[in-house]
C-alpha cells in the first residue's frame, strides 16, 4: 500500500508539472465565461433588422405603428423610472431629454406609466382609449406631457438603434427598423430592387381588408433563417386587428378580455412534511439543473480518465514504465496511477465548480444584467454537491479501469483511439437518455438504466433533484461498487502483461486469454 501511495504521490506531482494540467483548470472556467459573456456581446452587435409596409388598406399601418410607439415609449418610461428609484435623479444614468420629466414619472405606479405613454403618443390615457384603465393622471404631469411631447417624439423618432438598446434591449427599435419609403417605390418591383441591394431586410404587405382576412397579405424577405422580425410585426397587427374585430361587433374590451383570459391552473407541489407549497421559480431551476451536472460529470470522467489513458501510453512509449516495475509491481503501479490520477482530476473538477457557482452568481451582474434569479443556488445545492462528488468517483474508477487496460496494450494515441470508440459510444446513452429522464426521472427508463452499472452514475445524478428512494441508492451504488472490482480485476491482468508488450497490439482475442490466465501465468499467443 507503501508504495501504491509513493506512485499516487509520484503521479500527482508530474500532472501539476503539466500544461495539460493548467489547461484542465482554466479552460472550464475560460469556456464557462465566453458563454455568459459572448452572446450579449453578440446580441449587441446584431444589425437592427431594416423593413418596408405596403399597407392596401390605407389605414392600418398608422394604428400599428402607435401601438408599437407607445409600448416602446412606456418601456422607456419604466426603465427609467427604476433608474431613478435606484441611483436618485441627479445620478441615474438616462436620457437628457427625459432628464426633466423622470423625477415626475417616478411619483407614478405602474399603471400610470402606461398611461403617460399613451398620453405622450396619442394625447389620451389608457382609459380614454377604451382600454379599460380608469386612472389618470395628475394634472402637473399631463401638462409637462404636453409641453415636451415634440421634443420626446423627435428624440424617438431618430433614436438609433445602439442607443435604443442601451436604454432596454427588448425594445423594437433596438431591433427593427421601419423605413418610409418614398411613393415612388411603393411597390412590389422597387421593393424587390431594395432587397436585392440590401437597403431592406424585409418587406409586408397588408392585405386590402385585413379586418375580413388576411388574403394578400404576405412577407418578403431574402432571409429565410431570421423568423424574428415575421413574428413580431404579425403579433403587433394581429392585436390591433383582433381589437377592431371586437369594436365592429361592439364587444366591449372587458367583455373580450374575460372570453380571452385562459383557464389557470396554479402549480403547486408537495413538501417536505407532505402539505402543498407555491411552485417557485427556484424549484423549476433546480429541477432541471441535473441535467447541467450530468454534462459537467460526462466531461469530468471523460477528461481525467483520458488523462489517465495518455499518461500510461506515453510512459509506456517512453519506457519509463519498465523503470518503475523494477521498484513496484503491475498491480501497485496501476492502483497509484488511478488515485494519482483521480486526485488530479479532483482538483481540476473542484476548481470547475467552484467556477460555476462564481459565475453563476457574480458574473451577470458585473455585465450589468438585472438581478433575477441567483443562480448560484444550483452551485451550492448540498445533494448535488454530494451526489456530483461521489457518482464522480465511482464514475472515474469504472471507466478509468478500462482505459489504462486500454493504454497497457497500445503504444501510441491512434492506436488507443480504435479500442475508445466502444467505450464511447457506452458513455454517450446517458447522455442521449438525458432530457428524457430529466421529465419522467422516476419512469421506466429511469428505473432500468440506473441498475445498469456503466449508466448508473450519470443516470442517478439525473434523478437527484427528485430524491429516488433510499433502497435504489444502496442497491444501485452496490452494485457499482461490485462492477468496479471486478473491471478493476479485469484491468489489473491485463496491465500486468500488456504494459510490458512492445510493437503491434494484441487482438481481442489475445486479451481474453490474457484474463483467463491464472495469475503469475503469462500465456502465449
Amino acid at each position: 500500500m507503501i508504495k501504491t501511495l509513493m506512485v499516487a504521490q509520484r503521479e500527482i506531482l508530474e500532472n501539476i508539472k503539466t500544461k495539460g494540467f493548467w489547461i484542465g483548470i482554466f479552460v472550464f472556467p475560460l469556456l464557462l465565461t465566453l458563454f455568459i459573456v459572448i452572446p450579449p456581446l453578440l446580441e449587441k452587435t446584431k444589425d437592427a433588422r431594416t423593413y418596408a409596409v405596403m399597407d392596401e388598406s390605407g389605414w392600418l399601418l398608422p394604428i400599428v405603428d402607435q401601438h408599437i410607439i407607445t409600448e416602446d415609449i412606456t418601456r422607456v418610461f419604466s426603465e427609467v423610472v427604476n433608474k431613478v428609484r435606484a441611483k436618485g435623479a441627479a445620478h441615474a444614468d438616462i436620457p437628457e431629454v427625459i432628464s426633466q420629466l423622470a423625477p415626475k414619472l417616478a411619483e407614478l405606479d405602474e399603471t400610470l406609466i402606461s398611461n403617460a405613454a399613451t398620453f405622450l403618443v396619442t394625447g389620451k390615457e389608457t382609459g380614454e382609449t377604451g382600454e379599460g384603465n380608469d386612472k389618470t393622471l395628475p394634472e402637473h404631469i399631463r401638462q409637462t406631457l404636453k409641453e415636451e411631447r415634440e421634443s420626446l417624439m423627435k428624440w424617438w423618432e431618430n433614436i438609433s438603434p445602439t442607443d435604443a438598446r442601451n436604454i432596454s434591449p427588448g425594445l423594437s427599435k433596438a431591433s427593427y427598423h421601419r423605413l418610409k419609403i418614398a411613393e415612388s417605390k411603393k411597390n412590389q418591383k422597387g421593393l424587390n430592387r431594395m432587397l436585392s441591394n440590401e437597403t431592406l431586410f424585409a418587406y409586408f404587405v397588408i392585405g386590402p381588408d385585413p379586418i375580413k382576412g388576411d388574403e394578400g397579405s404576405r412577407y418578403v424577405s431574402k432571409n429565410v433563417a431570421d423568423d424574428s422580425l415575421r413574428s413580431w410585426f404579425r403579433n403587433e397587427v394581429s392585436m390591433q386587428v383582433r381589437r377592431l374585430r371586437l369594436n365592429k361587433e361592439n364587444i366591449k374590451p372587458e367583455v373580450a378580455r374575460w372570453l380571452m383570459k385562459p383557464f389557470h391552473f396554479e402549480a403547486r407541489k408537495i413538501g417536505a412534511e407532505g402539505a402543498e407549497e407555491k411552485v417557485k421559480i427556484t424549484d423549476k431551476i433546480l429541477q432541471m439543473a441535473p441535467i447541467a451536472f450530468v454534462y459537467l460529470l460526462f466531461i469530468s470522467i471523460l477528461t481525467v480518465s483520458q488523462m489517465l489513458l495518455t499518461n500510461t501510453i506515453e510512459e509506456k512509449s517512453n519506457r519509463i514504465i519498465e523503470v518503475l516495475l523494477s521498484s513496484v509491481s503491475p498491480v501497485q503501479l496501476m492502483a497509484g496511477k488511478i488515485m494519482g490520477i483521480a486526485g488530479t482530476g479532483l482538483t481540476i473538477v473542484l476548481a470547475w465548480m467552484a467556477t460555476l457557482f462564481f459565475g453563476t452568481k457574480y458574473l451577470p451582474s458585473l455585465m450589468g444584467a438585472q438581478p433575477g434569479v441567483d443562480l448560484s443556488i444550483v452551485g451550492t445545492n448540498p445533494i448535488y454537491l454530494l451526489s456530483f462528488i461521489i457518482y464522480f468517483f465511482l464514475g472515474y474508477l469504472f471507466y478509468a479501469s478500462i482505459l489504462v487496460a486500454i493504454g497497457s496494450v497500445c503504444n501510441t494515441l491512434k492506436e488507443a483511439q480504435n479500442l475508445m470508440t466502444p467505450v464511447m459510444i457506452i458513455m454517450m446513452v446517458p447522455l442521449l437518455a438525458m432530457i428524457p429522464i430529466a421529465k419522467d426521472p422516476n419512469g421506466t427508463l429511469a428505473h432500468i438504466l440506473s441498475y445498469v452499472p456503466p449508466f448508473t452514475p450519470f443516470i442517478m445524478m439525473n434523478r437527484a433533484a427528485t430524491m429516488p428512494a433510499f433502497a435504489e441508492y444502496v442497491i444501485t451504488t452496490v452494485l457499482m461498487l461490485v462492477s468496479i472490482l471486478g473491471v478493476l480485476w479485469v484491468a489489473a491482468k491485463v496491465f500486468r502483461i500488456g504494459v510490458l508488450l512492445t510493437g503491434k497490439p494484441p487482438k481481442i482475442r489475445e486479451i481474453l486469454k490474457w484474463i483467463k490466465a491464472p495469475v503469475g501465468a503469462f500465456p502465449r499467443s
